[in-house]
């Protein structure tokens, strides 16, 4: 459905399995703003559903710790850097450098040039991605990056979760997604040995 003058379209047609997710206050919110809508249409074309679910709970988990604690910050760019987190897992091209945080960071940055969002924005949001990985955010890491290596660490391996308790088990009920931490980090491990994306036939030499 168009949208009328001056009022941006809201995404149609987004899967079934991300419908209890996308009504939660943080991404419902969101939903009427152009980029956000063009970062969920992009997440639901390049990720496998059960990596985009796990997208979206990372993002409502990060939102979630920013409100419990009066974080201000990019709210639409960080549901941006979270749709691109894991972007770079899909595929059949060789990582290159920066492993699969590298190649996401990539994408995304890609995608928010394409929207012509500023180079300092987008600095901001391609670290977050390129850096969620870490064991522990760098010192001088932006809220972003922070909230982002949060929300991700927090819904695969559950670290984090007395910041803001109970929320994990809610978003995992709500969306769930069965023996996805055990799948996600064989995809992972499979990416850092072979330094190639998942079903690559050829390995860089």
């Amino acid at each position: 459905m168009a949208a009328g003058p001056g009022i941006p379209e809201v995404p149609e047609a987004l899967p079934e399995a991300w419908q209890p997710l996308l009504g939660r206050p943080g991404l419902a919110e969101l939903l009427g703003h152009p980029l956000a809508g063009a970062a969920l249409t992009e997440m639901r074309r390049l990720l496998p559903p059960h990596v985009a679910v796990h997208s979206l709970r990372t993002f409502l988990l990060a939102d979630a710790c920013a409100r419990s604690h009066g974080t201000a910050y990019d709210r639409v760019g960080l549901l941006a850097a979270a749709a691109f987190h894991d972007a770079g897992l899909v595929g059949r091209s060789p990582l290159g450098r920066g492993g699969f945080p590298g190649r996401s960071a990539q994408l995304l940055d890609a995608f928010l040039a394409g929207h012509e969002v500023g180079m300092g924005r987008r600095t901001a949001l391609t670290r977050a991605v390129r850096e969620h990985l870490r064991p522990l955010p760098a010192r001088d890491a932006g809220p972003e990056a922070r909230l982002l290596h949060f929300g991700a660490w927090l819904d695969v391996t559950g670290r984090g979760e007395r910041q803001i308790p109970g929320d994990r088990k809610r978003l995992a009920e709500l969306a769930p997604t069965p023996w996805f931490a055990v799948s996600f980090s064989a995809r992972v491990v499979a990416c850092g040995l072979r330094r190639v994306l998942p079903g690559s036939p050829v390995a860089p030499r």
